[in-house]
């Protein structure tokens, strides 16, 4: 699983950055514009919205679960997520989380 953790943050970084980086080749990099564009209509809105409660969602339980699991370098997933996003933060959560679930409780 780790393999395809790690290929899904390369995946999840890239292809956002291909949108992030066509904005600001054309509009420079102006981020007043950049989060404005975020709510140019109803439907990136909802979208915009939709990301922004999973990934405190996410900031959240995967916190909880980094204390309760031992897993270090939780940190980078807020960096990760504010430079990228949710894409590249989860799939790099789950990667740093993989060597420590053999020590989780598992359910009877």
């Amino acid at each position: 699983m780790r393999l395809f953790y790690a290929s899904a943050a390369v995946v999840g970084t890239i292809v956002p950055w291909v949108f992030f980086g066509a904005f600001f080749a054309e509009e420079g990099v102006d981020l007043p514009l950049f989060a404005q564009s975020l709510f140019t209509n109803g439907a990136a809105g909802g979208f915009a919205v939709d990301v922004l409660i999973s990934l405190v969602v996410f900031w959240v339980w995967s916190w909880r679960d980094a204390r309760e699991l031992a897993v270090g370098r939780w940190w980078l997933v807020l960096p990760a997520s504010c430079l990228v996003g949710l894409s590249l933060a989860l799939p790099l959560y789950l990667f740093l989380r993989e060597p420590h679930r053999a020590r989780e409780p598992r359910p009877a």
